[in-house]
Formats: C-alpha cells, structure tokens, sequence
C-alpha cells in the first residue's frame, strides 16, 4: 500500500524583503485508497502545499521530510516525482501550443509506465475514458489546453488522471470556475479513480460543495501555514455553517 508521508514541513517563498515562509510545519500522511481533503480560507497555504509535492522550482523547502513509500521525494526531480506515482491537477492548467493531447497523453503514459502502450489498446482506453468524462473526441487532437474553457481543461486533468494511475494525486481546487454539470462530471471521473482503491487522494478546495460528490474519509484545515484542525467528513459540515473565522491566518501564508 502506498504511503506518502509529510513531517514537519517547512516552505519559504522570496518576497521583496527576502524569505517569507508559508508552511510552518505541516505533518500529514495519506495512504492509497484514502481521500483528505484539505480546505481553509485564501492564503492559507494550500495551494503552497500542493505545488511543493510536486517539486515547483518556485517554492523552497527549509526543513520537514517528504516521503513515498520510504523513498525521499524532496530528493526527486520533477518528472521522477510523477514517474514514483505522484500527480498534481493544477487549479490553473496551463496552455502547451503545438503538442497535440494525444501525443501529450501518450508520451506520459510511455514515460510512466517505461514502455509504449500499444496503439491500439490506447486508442480505445483514451476514447472510452474520454467518453466517460463527456470530452469530444475531437479534442485529442488538438494542443493540450488552447482554446479549451475552464471545463474542459479541468475535465482535461482528470482524463490524465485516470489513464496515468498515479498513487497519489493532489488535486488543487479542481471544482473552482465548472458549473454544476462540469462539476458533476469532473466529480465522478475522481470518483471512478478513487474506487479502484489503488489511488491517495489530496483534495484542496475552499468550499463544500466538491464534497456532495467526492466523500472524503478525513478533512484537514489549513490556517496560517499549518493544519489547525483534523477530523472526518463531519467537520466539512461544520465549515459549511461555520465558515473559517475561527481560524485565523493574521501574519500569515499565501496560496
């Protein structure tokens, strides 16, 4: 069972007048077939959280270990971190002119998997699963994200997530800008990922609403760098009514 495994992490960012940290030492551990969701207020961190998994040059880590399955992912390049099992659908996907999201989705799994898959299995594994996210197969061959509305390039990330099978894939507030119908969509793609039980889940958003759809076993808030409370699908519902005053981010992170 795969395990990813947080210790007191530590993550600056340069700012004008040098260093300014953000995660103050955050400790979480997600195992395959969970789903954690983290939720808190703008400038919290979250976000900071999600981009240092994967290995952002922008962000800085000052202390904390980060591991999967033993193994130091704060020792791994980039595409090592994607290749040991660890993806990131991005709040803000970005636009890659002149590579086709077939040979975009291809050359992943390829680089992935450590070997082509073969054409033709592919082919129908990549139109059944665009079908399921209700994506034009007519999108495959055009540039990965160009032109594409909100929607679609979050339905987009999804389709990578199910044909690449990460161990743990860190969503980062993957429901804001759909409306309901790209939201139900998008839901049940992460939904039909997440029952295969081989998939960690990290689910970052600031509203309640994702969670109608995607039920998560626990949910942590974020506040000012740090979780500052942990509990089950019960403590969502405590946000929804309560909302985030209680947890003050005063002297505190960015996203």
């Amino acid at each position: 069972m795969a395990t990813l495994e947080i210790h007191d992490l530590h993550v600056s960012v340069e700012a004008e007048n040098g260093p300014r940290e953000i995660l103050r030492g955050v400790d979480l551990t997600v195992k395959q077939g969970e789903t954690h969701a983290i939720m808190g207020p703008n400038g919290s961190g979250k976000s900071t959280l999600a981009y240092s998994l994967a290995g952002h040059p922008k962000y800085t880590i000052t202390g904390g270990t980060v591991t999967l399955d033993g193994e130091n992912v704060l020792a791994m390049t980039v595409d090592e971190r994607a290749r040991a099992g660890v993806f990131l659908a991005m709040q803000y996907p970005v636009e890659v002119p002149g590579v086709s999201v077939s040979n975009f989705l291809r050359t992943s799994a390829t680089a992935i998997r450590g070997e082509a898959p073969k054409l033709r299995t592919w082919v129908k594994e990549v139109k059944a699963a665009m079908e399921q996210l209700s994506m034009d197969p007519a999108f495959a061959e055009r540039n990965v994200n160009e032109g594409f509305s909100g929607g679609e390039k979050k339905r987009h990330e999804i389709l990578q997530l199910e044909l690449l099978k990460p161990k743990i894939a860190i969503l980062d507030e993957t429901d804001s800008g759909l409306d309901v119908d790209a939201l139900r969509q998008v839901s049940e793609g992460v939904n039909r990922v997440r029952e295969t039980g081989e998939v960690g889940t990290l689910l970052i958003t600031h509203y309640t609403r994702i969670l109608r759809y995607i039920k998560p076993d626990f949910v942590h808030v974020f506040s000012n760098g740090r979780i500052a409370e942990s509990g089950g699908a019960e403590l969502a519902d405590k946000l929804e009514n309560e909302g985030y005053e209680a947890y003050s981010t005063k002297g505190g992170a960015s996203a």
